[in-house]
């Protein structure tokens, strides 16, 4: 048996956040080979002594611009682990999904022309980060059907429409308006504020309010 050789240890991210009424992923445009010039995940790799949590951050911070506190949801992904996923040797990749709403980018010299692409129409990207987005979406749609997740996508407060065109984002199909709101409200996982918004002539909406501010199960399963 040959010398052992550990995998280099990498750590990615997958941000989503809704622009209009699009699902929209965070893309990074790669400085360096391989795949210079290539539109790719925000990913590094994890320094000794470092958590892969802790690498998430940093490298959302540098290659991004984003800060993690900004996310309202984030939770670790998977680990992909194909030999051949990267052309440089074995690459594990721990990866991160994160929820978030108007999230500002802070774009310096350091980052990497950061930029936020729809779900659905995405460029070619490198390594096989294509597979890890659309594994993201599928946990990301199975996880708004049986908890609150939705939350992170939304402001603090929001119309029925509003929740209702964020489902339809992220499960990437129409849902029917009056079964929607009558799902939904059995769940009492929200409340109304007392205020209402209005937008153009349209009749004023009631604004409603998530009950609990973290994670939680819904009553049932929204599908």
């Amino acid at each position: 048996m040959g010398e052992y050789v550990p995998p280099t240890l990498t750590v990615d991210s997958v941000v989503f956040q809704l622009d209009g009424n699009k699902l929209s992923v965070l893309l990074i445009k790669r400085a360096r080979e391989p795949f210079i010039g290539w539109w790719a995940l925000p990913g590094g790799y994890c320094a000794a002594g470092e958590t892969t949590r802790d690498a998430m951050a940093r490298i959302l911070n540098n290659k991004a611009g984003l800060e993690t506190g900004k996310l309202g949801l984030v939770e670790q992904l998977y680990t992909f682990d194909t030999v051949a996923r990267d052309p440089r040797g074995h690459a594990v990749s721990v990866t991160y999904m994160g929820l978030g709403r108007d999230l500002q980018l802070e774009v310096g010299s350091h980052t990497q022309t950061p930029q936020f692409f729809p779900v659905d129409t995405l460029p070619k990207v490198a390594y096989d980060h294509d597979d890890i987005i659309h594994y993201a979406l599928e946990r990301l749609q199975s996880k708004v059907s049986y908890t609150n997740a939705v939350y992170a996508l939304l402001p603090d407060t929001f119309t029925l429409t509003q929740l209702q065109q964020a489902y339809e984002a992220a499960l990437e199909h129409p849902l029917d308006k009056r079964n929607f709101r009558k799902k939904f409200l059995s769940y009492d996982a929200i409340e109304p504020t007392g205020q209402q918004h209005k937008e153009g002539a349209h009749r004023p909406a009631m604004l409603y309010r998530f009950r609990e501010t973290g994670l939680q199960e819904l009553e049932r399963s929204f599908d």
